[in-house]
């Protein structure tokens, strides 16, 4: 009933990276066109169809059923993967689906882990100075298994400003990134088990300059219990904690890039738990009915330093609140899955809660400025999704209709944060988002082709945007709402010993906005492309030697909300060979944007343009056995 994707080949290690591998997928974007090496942690939010605005996502992203989205900010920290070996991605377009948890406005980007059997690593040396290791290794322990996985990877990166606008202050941006991770799943009576994870990571990378060191360390745990007996009654209930530190410099640089200055240091400590019980019954001889409940809490604060003079900071700022959702949930499915009529219904309600949130100002060591309390609020929201699909052979139709929301993070309520001479304030009144929806599409496969179109409208309401309100000043607001419609198309063809995968997105997204927000009305969201699309090649023989080629389009699209500052289009190649040499050996080759295309990601209010990564070349080794 709704549109989806099956992503694989996720093997890590030579310079691959989950956030690049999601954009092979037309329609799936990144708040910034830079991956985890290079962009701001706090810009990586994730979202589809033209449901843009700001850097929080949009789509909800699980691994294993657990939330991922920053218990703070909402972006994603795509660096956390690197301890985990992942088996797939299941890409759900569309909103409302209320099983997974609130907050799935866009879709569902469902990561999933596999248990390594044996052994596996890689090693890798990259352009500039690079390195890639992965590992992981697993077996039986007892009654169960154990997996560990672990990866590290570093760079002298490269210069972030083209080079024609280049200052004294411009340098390399260097990164430096890791992870480890143990996993544990152990039988636990008949049909049962026990399934336990424990990962930490560390992303270490600046912007280009001095005074832009960001510092993100994060450390996840989960234990959940499942008991799956085929003909009976299923359930399964799931904890798990999220702790997060981050901290980011951010300079104040000179007309003609020749000077520079620290502005503002920022600490961002945040933890998320959470907790889901679900129920799926024994119907004649199906489960075709899931009901469960979930809650998830959420804390952080912000505090900085700011006002420098002379490279010492004069002001400090604390800022913060919490947050909690508990929801239950129920979803019904019947009918036949390969011939004849397939509908699902599903719904969800929520009560939310945003705490007490403060805002506190002080001179250091001196007076007080600001002591504000922002008073706790609280509300219900609701979310659905009916669908239904007619199968006949290798075609099928299907449609759907779906509400969601999404709460605002503490991030857009209470942090406020600076890019250069742009500053952008928080807003503490900012309400949910609202979507409306539906889509209608259709399917068709024979002999080892598929093929997929969807169009699709949706309604966001009090949609949440950075709104200029004077020049280098911007605030969170809620507008009116994005209004977007579009068309969505997918092809596959085995074509001997290579797949081909070509992915194609038509995205019609315009603001809706009144009032303080009018300038923004019928104008594009930030961030939105009206194309985007790719064309992959990839070996799926069994023989000695294999590769891959991704040809990735994105057209242009604005980097503020009054469409001042335009992103060219920009079209990349990346491929890569391998040859094994051994079955437990094998080398390879990869590179990314091999006609080192300029890629636009940012333009500052002054024109400063900020490129993505340039031509990467890795050669390295696979082991497994």
């Amino acid at each position: 009933m709704q549109a989806s994707a099956i992503l694989r080949d996720l093997d890590p290690g030579l310079g691959a990276r989950i956030e690049n591998r999601l954009r092979d997928e037309a329609g799936i974007v990144q708040f910034r066109r830079s991956d985890g090496r290079t962009a701001h942690p706090t810009s990586q939010g994730v979202t589809l169809r033209g449901l843009g605005g700001n850097a929080s996502s949009r789509a909800l992203v699980t691994l294993d059923g657990v939330p991922q989205a920053d218990p703070f900010g909402g972006w994603v920290a795509w660096s956390a993967y690197d301890a985990i070996n992942l088996g797939g991605i299941i890409v759900t377009r569309g909103g409302g689906s209320g099983v997974d948890g609130p907050g799935a406005l866009a879709g569902t980007i469902g990561v999933y882990s596999t248990m390594t059997d044996g052994a596996e690593a890689s090693a890798a040396y990259g352009s500039r100075d690079s390195l890639d290791f992965s590992a992981s290794a697993g077996g039986n322990l007892g009654n169960g298994q154990v997996a560990i996985d672990g990866r590290y990877s570093r760079g002298d990166g490269f210069v972030p400003i083209v080079k024609s606008q280049r200052g004294a202050v411009d340098r390399a941006a260097p990164y430096e990134q890791g992870g480890l991770g143990i996993r544990l799943r152990f039988d636990a009576g008949a049909d049962s088990r026990i399934e336990a994870s424990l990962r930490g990571f560390s992303d270490r990378r600046d912007r280009g300059t001095d005074y832009t060191t960001s510092k993100f360390d994060g450390i996840d745990a989960s234990l959940r219990f499942v008991h799956d007996p085929w003909g009976a009654t299923q359930w399964l209930a799931l904890a798990y904690v999220q702790l997060r530190d981050f901290d980011s410099g951010f300079a104040s640089i000179a007309a003609g890039r020749n000077s520079i200055a620290p502005a503002l240091f920022q600490s961002v400590p945040a933890t998320g738990i959470g907790t889901r019980v679900e129920v799926r019954p024994a119907i004649g001889d199906a489960n075709p009915l899931r009901v469960g409940v979930d809650w998830r809490r959420t804390t952080g604060r912000t505090e900085e330093d700011y006002f420098f003079s002379g490279g010492t900071p004069s002001r400090h700022r604390i800022a913060g609140g919490s947050s909690d959702t508990v929801g239950a949930f129920a979803e019904w499915s019947s009918g036949d899955a390969d011939e004849g009529f397939l509908w699902t219904l599903g719904g969800r309600l929520d009560r939310w809660r945003l705490g007490t949130g403060y805002r506190l100002e002080r001179n250091i060591g001196g007076s007080l400025i600001t002591d504000l309390a922002f008073p706790a609020r609280s509300g219900w929201e609701g979310s659905g999704r009916a669908g239904v699909r007619w199968t006949s052979g290798g075609f099928a139709l299907r449609a759907a209709a779906y509400r969601g929301w999404r709460l605002p993070t503490l991030n857009e309520l209470y942090r406020p944060f600076r890019v250069g001479a742009d500053t952008t304030t928080a807003n503490e009144l900012l309400k949910p988002e609202r979507l409306w929806g539906g889509e209608v599409g259709a399917d068709w496969s024979r002999d080892g082709t598929r093929l997929s179109v969807t169009f699709f409208a949706n309604r966001l309401e009090n949609a949440i945007a950075n709104v200029t309100l004077a020049p280098n000043l911007s605030q969170r607001q809620n507008l009116g709402a994005i209004d977007s419609k579009g068309i969505e198309f997918a092809a596959d063809q085995q074509l001997g010993p290579v797949a081909l995968r070509a992915t194609w997105a038509f995205t019609d997204a315009k603001v809706d906005a009144a009032g303080a927000a009018a300038s923004l009305d019928g104008r594009r969201p930030a961030q939105i492309a009206k194309n985007s699309g790719s064309v992959s090649l990839r070996s799926t023989a069994s023989g000695p030697f294999g590769g891959f080629a991704t040809l990735r389009y994105i057209s242009k699209q604005n980097e503020d909300d009054l469409g001042l500052q335009v992103l060219d289009d920009a079209l990349t190649l990346d491929a890569g060979l391998s040859w094994r040499i051994t079955d437990a050996v094998s080398i390879e080759a990869r590179g990314e944007n091999l006609t080192n295309t300029l890629v636009p990601a940012a333009i500052s209010s002054a024109g400063i343009v900020e490129r993505a990564t340039p031509r990467t070349l890795w050669i390295g080794a696979r082991l497994g056995f």
